[in-house]
């Protein structure tokens, strides 16, 4: 198996752990999906894939047809996508993605958590060059020869297709995302879900006390409403 397996291995247990959050999360990417591409999924493939990302955390489908509802809303305002790139204590390497309609409040907060923590909030292109930016889907996998599979979907940019008790696991680069999405669609494979993380390259090994300082620092992160996802070097 390859770092994308233990990556996700490693975040199975902490992404989405709370149902509320997961919730507030989709509902800005429903936003940003309609306000980009419209409120047909048919017609906005941004906007099925959150869709599909709702229905596997088990969002009820009257939230989320509410959901695309304001956002067609002209009153709604928008999310802007703003990337945190800093270092906790201990030289770990952490990014943060957001999703703000308030980008001063965001920053003003993101680097309250670093400084508080005795960690350095970076300018942009300093951390984010340590982490490969990646898609994924998730695909059952009933019916479906993974090594087949494999073969077929290298030349759409797969690079790592493994298969847990979830299903079938497709990582590819984040460029890939479009490619992957319509060859799996045109092929009827049902997409149970999909999404984007960033792998770090090289990971830290700390100790227990080193650990507690990060995990610190990482959950004032996570805790604040404009967050959307966490990274960080170091290993788990």
């Amino acid at each position: 198996m390859g770092r994308a397996f233990e990556f996700r291995k490693a975040r199975k247990m902490k992404r989405w752990a709370a149902m509320s959050k997961a919730f507030t999360r989709i509902g800005k990417d429903i936003v940003m999906a309609v306000k980009e591409g419209g409120p047909d999924p048919d017609s906005n493939s941004r906007l099925r894939a959150v869709i599909q990302n709702a229905k596997s955390v088990n969002m009820p489908k009257d939230n989320i047809e509410r959901a695309i509802k304001r956002a067609s809303d002209k009153n709604q305002g928008d999310y802007k996508e703003v990337l945190f790139e800093g270092y906790g204590p201990h030289g770990i390497a952490i990014l943060v993605e957001t999703a703000t309609d308030n980008n001063t409040r965001t920053v003003a907060n993101i680097r309250s958590y670093f400084n508080k923590c005795n960690g350095t909030l970076g300018t942009s292109g300093s951390v984010e060059f340590m982490f490969d930016h990646t898609c994924n889907f998730r695909i059952q996998s009933e019916g479906i020869d993974i090594e087949e599979l494999e073969l077929e979907f290298i030349d759409f940019g797969a690079e790592e297709i493994f298969q847990d008790e979830d299903g079938i696991i497709i990582y590819a680069p984040f460029e890939s995302f479009g490619a992957i999405q319509k060859e799996l669609e045109d092929r009827g494979i049902e997409i149970l879900s999909s999404g984007f993380e960033r792998i770090p390259t090289t990971t830290t090994s700390l100790n227990a006390e080193q650990v507690a300082d990060i995990e610190k620092l990482l959950e004032k992160i996570e805790e604040d409403d404009d967050v959307q996802n966490v990274y960080h070097s170091m290993q788990e």
